[in-house]
């Protein structure tokens, strides 16, 4: 989950909601949104991305991803003719 820097400057931070204290467990992800008011505000400012950034890094994580499966199926084909 990223920080994500919404159109008006308001920033949409990750949020977990754990279960009891000591079983360490998550059971909830979301997102609340702070302001420049907010003392966590400049810190996180430095590490957040646009929606648009986010989207167009998705899609090169989506389009890497291919290219290595691709190279492995590749891989394992070639590996398994040795094999044989």
């Amino acid at each position: 989950m990223y920080v994500i820097r919404l159109p008006d400057g308001t920033l949409r931070v990750p949020h977990s909601v754990l279960t009891e204290p000591g079983e360490g467990r998550i059971i909830a992800d979301a997102y609340v949104e702070i302001g420049p008011g907010d003392p966590d505000y400049d810190r996180l400012l430095g590490e957040s991305l646009t929606e648009e950034e986010l989207a167009e890094r998705r899609r090169r994580w989506r389009d890497e991803d291919a290219d290595l499966l691709r190279r492995f199926e590749e891989w394992k084909a070639g590996d398994a003719g040795d094999q044989a």
